[in-house]
């Protein structure tokens, strides 16, 4: 099932996700309608809260189903350790038609749950590690525009504001 995307100004998209504790066949069917609504909406990665639904999932697949082994499921994803910094061109797609350059780490290590519940750990660079931060931003509550000047988004919410006004939000 796709589930349509939630935009920005929608109060669960700034909030922290609740944990998830129950590894049991509802959570593999979001995950993988997770998994559907990312691609069809055209992303690279996608949490849960984005859809709706307040719970520490999030889904990356940073080939664009070009390789099937890159699907990565993370729950209850903590980021262990950052190094390095990248700089590069970010969008979401809750704020849809709007990018600016962020800073991150280069290379990041998750430590997070997989669908069975079972822990391990994953090290990404460049685009997946960038996934992994905006990814887990978003389950605790942020978007990437925290982490642009105050006037860039500033401008983005007043842009925004705008859009909702004429019913285009």
């Amino acid at each position: 099932m796709i589930y349509p995307i939630v935009k920005f100004g929608d109060p669960v998209l700034e909030k922290p996700a609740a944990e998830v504790t129950s590894f049991d066949e509802e959570i593999q069917k979001l995950v993988a309608d997770m998994f559907e609504s990312m691609y069809a909406a055209r992303g690279v990665g996608l949490a849960a809260p984005q859809i709706g639904v307040s719970k520490r999932i999030a889904v990356v697949d940073i080939t664009f189903k070009e390789d099937p082994h890159a699907q990565l499921v993370l729950i209850n994803p903590v980021i262990l350790h950052k190094e390095g910094r990248q700089r590069s061109s970010e969008g979401c797609l809750s704020i849809p038609e709007f990018r600016e350059d962020v800073t991150r780490a280069k290379t990041v290590t998750v430590r997070a749950q997989d669908l069975s519940g079972k822990y391990f750990e994953h090290t990404g660079e460049d685009l997946l590690a960038r996934a992994f931060q905006h990814e887990t931003d978003h389950l605790n509550g942020k978007l990437y525009i925290s982490h642009i000047s105050a006037v860039k988004r500033d401008l983005i919410k007043r842009k925004i504001k705008k859009l909702a006004k004429a019913g285009e939000w």
